[in-house]
Formats: C-alpha cells, structure tokens, sequence
C-alpha cells in the first residue's frame, strides 16, 4: 500500500511544491545536470518536436524573406530555441530568437550553449517581460506553467499575448498518476535535484480541465488545446486578423 500511495498518488487538486532548480540558492552544479536531464528528455521523447510541429503549420502562411521574431519564455538552456533555429534553416526561414530566463544560472548556461547570432539570451521575469506590446511574432513557452499558482499562469499567457502580435505556443505537462509513477521510475537512478523536482512538477501540473480555465482567464482562446504523447498538451494557435 505504501509503494502504491508513492508511485500512485490521487493528485484530484494540484499539490504545490517548490522545485529546487527555481531557488536562487540552487547549487550550480546540481542546476546544471539537472538542465542537461531536461534536454535529454525533450529529445528522447520529442517534446521538443510537439511546439516545432505546431510551428511548422504556422510557417505555411510566412512570406520567404520575412524575418520571423519569436520569444521563448522560461528558456532554461535554451534547448527549444536552437532546435528552432535548425528547424528554420532547414526550410530556409529567416528567423530571430530571444530567449529569457529569470534564474542567472540558468540563463548563464543558455549563453554558454549559444552559438549562433540569431539568438539572445535576456535574464528577465516571466511575469514582468521588458518588452513592447507585438514586438515579437509569436510567444513560446515550454514546461513553465507548472511551476506557478493560477495567477501567475494566467498572467504569464495574458503576457505572451500582450509581446506577440501573430500567435502562441505554450507546451507542458499534464497531471496524472500514471505521469507520475513513471516519472518516478525514470528518475530513480538520477541526482537528488531531478528526482524531486520531476516528481513536484507532475503533482503541481494542470489537467485539462484547469489549462482550459487558464486559457480563458487570460483572454487567448484563440490558442486550441491539444493533447500530445507523454501526458503532455500544447495550447497553440494564432490571431484571427493575423491569418491572411
């Protein structure tokens, strides 16, 4: 009974818990590994390709020899905007990332991982962006929302929103046991930092029912929920007179 209540939570409402990797005080080693965990697993299991591929319908309406302005909001080490920038250059699109990140460790490592003009990191506050109104084509943020209460979700896609004048993409995890219980398996041999904060991150996501709320709240209901593999959902879409 006790290994099912661990590896089979009810998780009927979230459970907030502070990852550790959001401290300022996380160690920087441990930050690091446990940034290189999260790439690994965007590229086994393609959670990356979920946001290119809602993308990639977007691109169909570009002009060649426009230049394409996106955000990536929450970057980590800026995993999702260079696997972006292959993307473009493989279909020959013009295009130009910001990639933004609060914590300076972490924005620290997606500058180091940087190697391409095209790219600029700015450490700054999700929910405080230094940017203009539209001063972005489209928003994108990836495994974020679960790290905030719904407030703070609904202000972090109101201002998504706000910077991006054609569309979003805003992709992350939903909450289940069975997300959970292999969650916990698959980290049980990694460091301490991965284990708990992979574990927090399932127990404090939205379901479908709460995205969709979120969704409301913050006035992007042109953005369609839509379910991927891995327990994962994409609000993703674009502004009605963005769409010739």
């Amino acid at each position: 009974m006790g290994v099912d209540r661990m590896l089979f939570p009810r998780l009927t409402s979230r459970v907030r818990e502070p990852e550790w990797m959001d401290e300022g005080s996380a160690d920087p080693e441990a930050l690091r590994k446990s940034l290189r965990f999260i790439r690994i697993v965007n590229r086994l299991f393609g959670y990356t390709r979920a946001t290119l591929k809602h993308l990639d319908g977007f691109s169909r309406r570009w002009e060649r020899g426009q230049i394409i302005r996106i955000i990536d909001i929450a970057t980590g080490s800026a995993d999702v905007p260079r696997a972006l920038l292959k993307w473009a250059d493989a279909r020959g699109f013009e295009v130009r990332m910001v990639g933004v990140d609060r914590h300076p460790v972490t924005a620290s490592a997606a500058v180091d991982a940087m190697h391409d003009s095209r790219l600029t990191i700015v450490q700054g506050d999700a929910l405080d962006l230094p940017f203009e109104a539209a001063s972005f084509d489209y928003a994108l943020c990836s495994m974020f929302l679960h790290h905030l209460d719904e407030d703070e979700a609904v202000a972090v896609l109101a201002s998504m929103a706000r910077v991006a004048r054609r569309g979003l993409i805003c992709a992350d995890l939903l909450r289940h046991r069975r997300a959970y219980a292999w969650i916990s398996l698959f980290t049980l041999l990694a460091n301490p930092m991965v284990r708990h904060d992979a574990r927090a991150s399932v127990a404090q996501a939205f379901t479908k029912v709460e995205v969709l709320r979120v969704r409301e709240r913050a006035g992007v209901q042109f953005a369609a929920y839509h379910r991927h593999f891995g327990h994962r959902f994409v609000l993703a879409g674009e502004r009605p007179e963005a769409v010739p």
